[in-house]
């Protein structure tokens, strides 16, 4: 008992120690072995009723603030199976943007396809097929009204969250004629009446007169290369998966998923909820764990898979109380100001606007938990991986979309660059946007993005010092120290609180000393509230 207690006085301070000797660390420790879990479906109509009229998740309520999880100590997200630092870290090459998830396994025009199963009902119809090699894909097209329009925005949208650091699929555009769809014997088909059947070349027939064709009799589609693993069904955007001991941070609270908010504003990704989620078990290196994926982005610009967007899409929600009263009590004379968008006649791209588009009073379908918890350093973190998308880099990606009409093409790009730059405006005024901080011959350097990215003129920063107890927590001021030379002093740790002209808005920055020199070891941001 003696030694017990002991252990536990000694051991006290300890509990309050900040930084680890691995700080900052990038890249979650190894999953635990996750041998089998359970696959779940989730309702559409469900979950949108859920959202709406409840709030499921942990929120901020009563000055009760959640900083986000999953983050290391320089409030970067870590490297995990939801996340992987990419554009947004070092410059991917413009090869790596291009290719996306992967470019080596298109579907082979060796031989025909066999066609596994097929949909014929709902938003998006089509095949579940194999190719000559055995790799198998699904296969969906565009409406008939609108060529090229979802197969665009579904490989454009993956090679955009993929370098923004998600796992998506391997989307290719694919041209082929009838005759190269062979029905595999075993095929099914479910039909609008819930009845499985083998599938009969008239259902093939059905399927591809809801898509159009060329004149030489060429379908056009996005044939989504099937995910490694097995499929287990979406993921929430609250919570945790029980039976995933890997699991362990709150959805609502994981910074790859608040700012996720971000990233779908400026794509346009009004869908982004469960339903266009998906979690396999893998198996890497002899151990299975659950890997989270973001799926399906035929509905993001300006389209809505199966038909054009709304000209309400990413400006309301499915339903909101506000909108609806206001038009109630206006008698139907109040007219929101996205019913006034001019919008060009390029089917291939459907309604995408840039005119109007503000970044906080963007709106997706209905409320996301992760989404409703963002704070001022979680949009921040996101702005700053959106500006790092020059306006070459926008349009190489946006040039695999694969547009016929130039037209359509060049207005996709300029509508992201428009985008781009007021996500840049409105994240980086909610907090002191200084970034990329080093020590460089004895002075603390850093980047001030507000000026970088021609939102700030050059402005002057005051700095306060301070030695840092890494196991106590204690700041000490070091007087007589104001400018940004590191002082000469005996510390292994050195605290820089940073300000500009708006007091509310500080970067603490937490230097460690490494042999001979210094490292920043965590960063620290207050904020303004949103306006």
């Amino acid at each position: 008992m003696v030694v017990l207690l002991l252990s536990l006085l000694l051991c006290g301070p300890a509990a309050a120690q900040k930084f680890y000797p691995d700080d900052p660390i990038w890249k979650e420790p190894a999953p635990k072995h996750v041998e089998q879990a359970k696959r779940r479906k989730l309702s559409d109509y469900y979950d949108y009723f859920l959202h709406t009229l409840a709030r499921p998740g942990e929120y901020h309520r009563n000055g009760q603030i959640y900083p986000a999880r999953a983050v290391n100590t320089l409030g970067e997200a870590l490297d995990s199976a939801w996340y992987t630092n990419r554009h947004g870290r070092e410059k991917m090459s413009a090869g790596d943007l291009i290719r996306g998830a992967g470019k080596d396994n298109a579907p082979s025009l060796e031989g025909p396809w066999r066609v596994l199963s097929a949909k014929s009902e709902g938003v998006t119809p089509g095949f579940f097929i194999a190719d000559s090699a055995g790799r198998r894909y699904f296969l969906k097209f565009d409406p008939l009204s609108n060529p090229e329009m979802a197969s665009g925005a579904d490989v454009i949208g993956s090679k955009f969250f993929h370098a923004l650091g998600y796992n998506v699929p391997q989307n290719y555009i694919v041209r082929f004629r009838r005759d190269r769809l062979d029905i595999d014997p075993k095929a099914r088909l479910r039909d609008d009446k819930g009845v499985e059947r083998p599938i009969t070349p008239l259902d093939v027939t059905e399927i591809l007169y809801k898509a159009s064709a060329d004149s030489e009799g060429y379908y056009r589609a996005v044939a989504s290369f099937l995910l490694e693993g097995v499929p287990l069904g979406p993921f929430h955007y609250f919570g945790t998966r029980a039976d995933d001991p890997n699991d362990v941070v709150p959805h609502e609270h994981r910074r790859d998923l608040r700012g996720l908010w971000v990233f779908s504003a400026w794509l346009n990704h009004d869908d982004s909820r469960s339903i266009n989620s998906l979690d396999m078990l893998v198996e890497e290196t002899g151990r299975k764990f659950v890997r989270h994926h973001l799926i399906d982005f035929g509905s993001i610009l300006g389209s809505a898979s199966e038909k054009p967007n709304s000209a309400r899409s990413g400006h309301e929600r499915l339903f909101s109380w506000k909108p609806a009263l206001k038009e109630i009590f206006t008698l139907g004379l109040w007219a929101p100001k996205w019913t006034r968008v001019n919008y060009p006649d390029l089917p291939s791209v459907g309604r995408f606007e840039s005119s109007i588009f503000h970044p906080e009073e963007w709106r997706d379908e209905y409320r996301n938990p992760a989404f409703e918890n963002r704070l001022p350093d979680d949009t921040f973190w996101a702005a700053k991986q959106v500006m790092r998308f020059t306006d070459e880099e926008i349009a190489m990606i946006v040039q695999t979309g694969e547009y016929s009409d130039p037209h359509a093409e060049r207005w996709v790009i300029d509508r992201l660059i428009e985008r781009r730059n007021k996500i840049g405006a409105v994240y980086f005024d909610r907090v002191l946007p200084l970034d990329n901080f080093a020590v460089r011959d004895g002075e603390l350097a850093f980047e001030d993005l507000g000026v970088r990215y021609g939102y700030a003129q050059p402005r002057d920063f005051e700095v306060a010092w301070s030695r840092f107890d890494n196991m106590t927590g204690e700041k000490s001021a070091v007087a007589g120290e104001t400018s940004f030379r590191l002082p000469a002093i005996s510390a292994d740790y050195l605290h820089a609180a940073i300000r500009g002209a708006d007091p509310a808005l500080t970067v603490s920055v937490y230097l460690r000393r490494n042999g001979a020199g210094w490292e920043p070891v965590g960063i620290e941001r207050t904020w303004r509230k949103r306006r």
